[in-house]
This record gives C-alpha cells, structure tokens and sequence, in this order.
C-alpha cells in the first residue's frame, strides 16, 4: 500500500517546504491540486512541469496525480446545457492528462460537484450522456499517457449527479476502458445507506484509488469513523493502491494533520 496526501493543506507553505516535509513525515506520494501551482495547467511550461517533478523526486516522493481540477477555473462544467461549455472542458480535461503525465503522475480524481450539477430543466438522462461526451477525448488520451480518470462519487450535500459508487462504476464502465474508473472516499462514503466495508467489497476491482478522511472533513483517526473494518475490507477487495489523505478543515495545521493522519493509517494498517 502507498500512502499520499493532497499538497493543498500546506497554506502558505512553498511548493518545496510542502513537499520536503510530505517526505520527511514518511508519505509515499503527494497528490497536487492544480490551483495550488497555476490558475490552469496550460500556464504550467514543458519546464515547470519538470521542476514540479524534479522536486518531488529530490524530496523522495512521487506524484501520485491530480485533484481538485476545476478549482478557480472559469466556464468549465462537464454536463451544460451549452455545447461550447461542454466542449471546452473536455479539451480542459485533455489537458489535465497531459500535465497529469508530465508530471509522472497517473491518477486525475475527478470531484468537480459544482461542476457537474444537473442544472434546471435538464434530465438525468441528458446530463450523464453529456457529462459521458465530456470525457470522451480525455479518456482516449489517458490511453495513450498511462493515466486513469477517477470519477468522485459525492454526497447529495455536495452535488446531485452521482452519489453513490455503484453509480459511478455504472458510469466508468460505459467507455470500456483501463483509463477511466472511479475513486471511492471514506467522507462521501459516509453518506450512503450501505456500511462503508461492504461498499468497498461491493466495489472490489473497480476502483483505483482511494481517499482516507472522516466525516467530520478532517484527517483519518481526526473523528469517529473506524478505520479497521475499512482495512479489512480493501484487503477483502484485494485493492493495493493509493490511499491518499484529503481533507476539508485545516485548523490543526498541517504538520499535525501530515503526521497524525499517517501515523493512524499504518497503525490501522500494520494491526
């Protein structure tokens, strides 16, 4: 198992105290949120792509992928009723791969609940056949770069098209390829009916990565949920990927929430 955590805890923290202390702390990777580098990934050069990565090698750890991707980013929804919105973001997304594998990262997780609301007057129907279009060129470049496109089951709290990860794996499957799966999160989990162990074991083989917090929107071992069970279940499911740490509420800091959240995963985990 590889153990990550997302960079964008480390508030005004540079891009090299972030990651020199992700490796300090023991993680095995650092998963980036573009906004935290560029306002979009089309301002990153071919050059600073490279020094992002170089970095994070000199720190000895790799880059795990890309979240948060349409954050501070305009005129981008994947299911809009308009077809030139539509079309932007499925060049945008075509472009998050390529940066994604510039930076040697191979997991993009695809959240975006603002993003891909189903707006008023539209369908399901009509919003999961337009969200499926947006995809379509970015997955077949996934192909080609070796990077996966992880589609985020959410909350109803957080968004109203897909909650659930049946939902998203039914929406995975659709492309029939290794380049687009789904993620599943311990916080959105939490919102199902279904226990989050048989959640994970009803998802076995079909979700490739997978992010540890709490319901609470802090570390894991920060709250109430137990990770044992979880453990058991993704060793169940056979799953040895990722498990990244992302959280919502950063008032512990982040040395805290890098050193305890990883310091509980591997006593779960080594138990």
């Amino acid at each position: 198992m590889r153990f990550a955590i997302c960079n964008e805890i480390y508030q005004g923290w540079s891009l090299e105290d972030a990651f020199a202390h992700i490796g300090r702390t023991g993680y095995d990777a650092v998963e980036i949120a573009p906004f935290t580098v560029a306002k979009h990934v089309t301002d990153l050069s071919a050059a600073r792509r490279q020094e992002i990565r170089d970095l994070a090698q000199r720190s000895g750890i790799a880059i795990s992928g890309l979240h948060w991707v349409l954050v501070q980013t305009e005129g981008l929804y994947l299911n809009h009723t308009d077809e030139s919105t539509r079309r932007r973001t499925a060049n945008y997304f075509v472009e998050l791969v390529r940066c994604c594998a510039d930076l040697g990262g191979d997991r993009i997780i695809v959240g975006s609940p603002k993003q891909r609301n189903i707006l008023p007057g539209v369908s399901e129907q009509q919003a999961w056949d337009w969200a499926t279009d947006s995809f379509r060129d970015a997955v077949k470049e996934a192909e080609q770069r070796g990077v996966v496109l992880c589609f985020e089951p959410l909350s109803p709290v957080e968004t109203n098209f897909v909650n659930t990860a049946a939902e998203g794996i039914r929406f995975a499957r659709q492309f029939n390829s290794p380049a687009m799966s789904v993620i599943i999160d311990v916080k959105a989990m939490c919102s199902e009916a279904k226990p989050i162990p048989q959640i994970i074991r009803d998802s076995a083989g079909q979700f490739a990565y997978f992010h540890a917090n709490d319901r609470n929107l802090k570390g894991p071992g920060f709250g109430d949920v137990d990770y044992a069970p979880i453990v058991a279940a993704l060793r169940d499911a056979r799953y040895d990927g990722t498990v990244s740490v992302e959280v919502f509420k950063f008032e512990e800091g982040a040395d805290a929430i890098a050193t305890k959240s990883l310091e509980y995963l591997k006593r779960v985990f080594a138990a």
